[in-house]
């Protein structure tokens, strides 16, 4: 969602659409994760990165984490991202992340409810033949997620 003005909106998981601005404002659960993985980075020889599986009461998604964030965060954490960005890394993989612009925090634990399904990261997204510059879900690739096994 577009940020207006100076004011952020926050918006809920099931609103999520591809794009490649960092204006996501949202809060989530983290439900699982993953080993990290060492990434070349140009910069500074390894960026290590971690996927998480997220979730709010409208859909969950997966959520990139880099360096610091992959001890940072664990299942059970509430987290607040404000400035994140919704598109695809590496390709073919579309996560949420706070990139580089973008912030997430903890704000709680373990008292939020959430749904795991449908799972944002499981869409297949196109250009809207109406305006080209917006996404539109086009298929479900899978209603759960492919990376992390159900929680039920």
């Amino acid at each position: 969602m577009a940020l207006k003005g100076a004011e952020a909106t926050t918006v809920q998981l099931e609103d999520l659409v591809p794009a490649a601005t960092n204006t996501v404002n949202t809060t989530f659960i983290v439900l699982d994760k993953a080993a990290r993985q060492a990434h070349g980075h140009a910069h500074n020889g390894r960026e290590e990165t971690c996927m998480s599986l997220v979730a709010d009461e409208t859909a969950a998604v997966h959520f990139m984490l880099w360096g610091a964030e992959c001890e940072a965060f664990q299942p059970g954490d509430i987290v607040r991202l404000t400035g994140g960005i919704f598109s695809y890394h590496r390709g073919n993989s579309l996560v949420l992340r706070a990139g580089k612009r973008g912030r997430a925090e903890k704000v709680g634990e373990f008292t939020m409810l959430f749904v795991e399904t449908p799972n944002m990261s499981e869409m297949r997204w196109g250009r809207d033949p109406g305006d080209p510059r917006k996404m539109v879900q086009e298929a479900v690739v899978s209603p759960y997620s492919q990376v992390f096994k159900p929680l039920h």
